[in-house]
């Protein structure tokens, strides 16, 4: 496995605001907690999705990127969100903005969702193992947009998807979502395993922070009162 390099990291201030494109956002009827729909619509894609934080972890999904979808699959179903996402995007110039795009779209999903975090866990960490591969996420939904990236590939695409652009969606979905995470690949040779590993711990954390905190009795999980 080629040298680890220094972890990265991405402040909201050098992030444009998921808003910024003609975009929509609404939270569904309080009938059905937790869910939010997403439009969003720019000159490079066209994205709806759907997300309900209390499902069952179906993924119905067309990205138009294979392997994309695969890992998408796998955010689903291991952190037990209903993900339903269809978009046309530019794959004609490259995998950037589908990519990029689905990541603030879902990152914007998840904010209104959560809404105001009245008695969540707010703190999750997962170590998923995939054969040789390790990664851990550690995930505080906090309003503080920040992630630290420590994860490497062997190989330049896995599919027709850019390694490269893991990160990218990460960062998208992490400043959109308004979550502090770290992610860090502890072991691993096969780029296949390392992306499936990073996807599963991340979604593994995620479900245990949004998870309803029973002592909580409601409360805003921050001594502020607010987050």
């Amino acid at each position: 496995m080629p040298a680890a390099a220094p972890a990265r990291t991405f402040e909201a201030s050098a992030y444009r605001h998921p808003f910024s494109a003609a975009a929509s956002a609404e939270t569904l009827s309080p009938a059905s907690p937790r869910r939010a729909k997403v439009s969003r619509r720019t000159g490079e894609t066209e994205i709806t999705l759907t997300l309900s934080l209390d499902g069952t972890g179906d993924g119905r999904l067309r990205t138009g990127i294979g392997f994309f979808d695969h890992m998408l699959d796998a955010l689903a179903r291991h952190s037990g969100f209903d993900l339903h996402l269809d978009m046309r995007g530019d794959l004609n110039v490259d995998d950037h903005h589908t990519i990029e795009d689905i990541g603030i779209a879902l990152g914007e999903a998840f904010c209104q969702a959560i809404g105001d975090k009245r008695g969540i866990e707010r703190f999750g960490q997962a170590l998923v193992p995939l054969d040789e591969a390790l990664c851990e996420s550690a995930i505080d939904i906090s309003g503080r947009p920040f992630l630290a990236w420590d994860v490497t590939f062997p190989r330049e695409y896995l599919g027709a998807m850019s390694t490269e652009m893991i990160e990218e969606f990460f960062r998208a979905f992490v400043m959109s979502a308004r979550i502090t995470a770290h992610l860090t690949c502890r072991s691993g040779r096969n780029a296949h395993h390392i992306a499936e590993s990073a996807f599963k711990s991340f979604a593994r954390a995620l479900r245990m922070a949004c998870r309803r905190d029973p002592a909580s009795a409601g409360r805003i999980p921050s001594t502020k009162g607010v987050l």
